[in-house]
C-alpha cells in the first residue's frame, strides 16, 4: 500500500509499505476513506521536532472498517468509522472519568497518512456511523478524529458557556474549529484573532463577532478595549508558542479560564504573574473520543460543517504538495484522498 514518510525535515514522501494486520484481538484493520496534514505535522517538517530517521506520518483518520480481531465486539467489517488521534479502552478509570486521552492502553495514531491502518483498542477507540455518510459530509467527520474534537476540548477546558466572551487564539484549523465550538455552546461574543483576510472570513462564518489583527501587547489591549477593560471569560489557546500562551493569559479577566490545545513549544509561565492573575488553566491532548457521538450527530444533522476548513484537496500521492502548503500559509489544511 502507498503511506506517507519524512525522511528529513521538509522531505515528504510517498512509499509503498507493507497492508498492517492484526497484531492483537483488540485491533481493527480500516481502508482510509480520507486523512489530511495536521499543523502538528509541521513541527516535523519544519525541524522543529527532531527527525532521526524515517518514520510514517499522520493522526487523523475516517474509514471503513475492513477486518476486527476476535475480542472486537463494538465495530464490524464493512461499517463507516471516525477514531481518535489517541486510541482508549474507554473503560479504565482516565476513560470513564471522561480524559481518554489518558487511557492507561493509551498509544498515539501516527501512521494514518496511507491507505490502511491498524487501530488498537477498536472498541473503544472507533465511533461507526449509522450509515454509510455522504461523501461531502466525509471531510467533516474527518475533522472530528482531531482538529474539531480538540477545538471543542478547548472550549469545554475553558468553561465556555451561554453568554459568556471568549477569545480564540490561532486561525488555524483547530482555533477555527474552537470558533464553532464556542457558538455551539452559547458564547455572546467570539473574538476570534487572525492576521489572514480568509480566515477571518471563515472564522466570521463560523460565528466570530469580532477580530482582532494585532499580536503581543497590542493585541492584549485590543481585547481589553473590547471587552471594557476587563478581559474574556474564556480563551481558548490554539497554537502552542510563548506568545500565544502569554496572549491567552492576559486576555482572560480575573477568574476566567484558558483552555489551552496547541502543543506547548518553548512555553514558559511566570508562577507570580499566574498567580495574581486568578485565571484558571486546563488543557493537553483532547479526550476526542468524548465527544465523539455528539459531534458526529451534528455533522450528520447540519448543524455545523467544520469540513470547511480544508481549503485544498489532493490525492494521497499529492501530500508532499499538502505540507507546502500549509507550511507557505497557502492553505489552512490539507485533506487527502486515498
Amino acid at each position: 500500500m502507498r503511506a506517507t514518510i519524512i525522511h528529513k525535515p521538509g522531505d515528504i514522501r510517498i512509499e509503498d509499505v507493507p497492508e498492517p494486520k492484526i497484531l492483537r484481538p483488540t485491533d481493527a484493520i480500516i481502508r482510509t476513506a480520507a486523512t489530511c496534514v495536521c499543523g502538528s505535522d509541521l513541527w516535523d517538517y519544519r525541524g522543529i521536532n527532531p527527525v532521526d530517521e524515517p518514520h510514517p506520518m499522520g493522526h487523523e483518520y475516517v474509514g471503513v472498517v475492513e477486518e476486527v480481531g476476535g475480542e472486537v465486539t463494538s465495530v464490524k467489517p464493512g461499517q463507516f468509522v471516525v477514531g481518535s488521534f489517541a486510541t482508549s479502552d474507554n473503560t479504565c478509570p482516565n476513560c470513564r472519568n471522561g480524559y481518554q486521552s489518558s487511557c492507561v492502553h493509551r498509544e498515539f495514531m501516527s501512521t494514518c497518512q496511507a491507505e490502511y491502518i491498524r487501530v488498537p483498542t477498536a472498541d473503544g477507540t472507533l465511533v461507526a456511523t449509522p450509515d454509510q455518510p455522504a461523501d461531502d459530509l466525509i471531510p467533516s467527520l474527518l475533522t472530528l478524529s482531531d482538529v474539531m474534537g480538540t477545538g471543542w476540548y478547548a472550549a469545554v477546558a475553558a468553561e465556555v458557556g451561554p453568554g459568556s466572551t471568549v477569545v480564540v487564539v490561532g486561525d488555524g484549523a483547530v482555533g477555527l474549529s474552537g470558533v464553532i465550538a464556542a457558538r455551539e455552546l452559547g458564547a455572546e461574543r467570539i473574538i476570534a484573532m487572525s492576521r489572514h483576510a480568509s480566515r477571518q472570513r471563515l472564522a466570521t462564518e463560523f460565528g466570530a463577532t469580532d477580530i482582532v489583527t494585532e499580536r503581543g501587547d497590542e493585541g492584549i489591549a485590543r481585547v481589553e478595549e473590547l471587552t471594557g477593560g476587563i478581559g474574556a471569560d474564556s480563551v481558548l489557546e490554539c497554537v502552542g508558542t510563548q506568545e500565544s500562551m502569554l496572549q491567552a493569559l492576559r486576555s482572560t479577566r480575573p477568574g476566567g479560564n484558558v483552555g489551552f490545545v496547541g502543543v506547548p513549544h518553548g512555553v514558559a509561565i511566570d508562577g507570580q504573574e499566574l498567580f495574581f492573575s486568578h485565571v484558571a488553566l486546563r488543557g493537553g491532548p483532547a479526550p476526542v473520543r468524548r465527544f465523539l457521538p455528539d459531534l458526529i450527530d451534528r455533522v450528520l444533522d447540519g448543524r455545523i460543517n467544520p469540513g470547511k476548513v480544508f481549503d485544498l484537496t489532493l490525492p494521497l500521492d499529492e501530500v508532499a504538495e499538502g505540507y507546502r502548503a500549509m507550511d507557505e500559509r497557502r492553505a489552512v489544511k490539507a485533506l487527502l484522498r486515498p
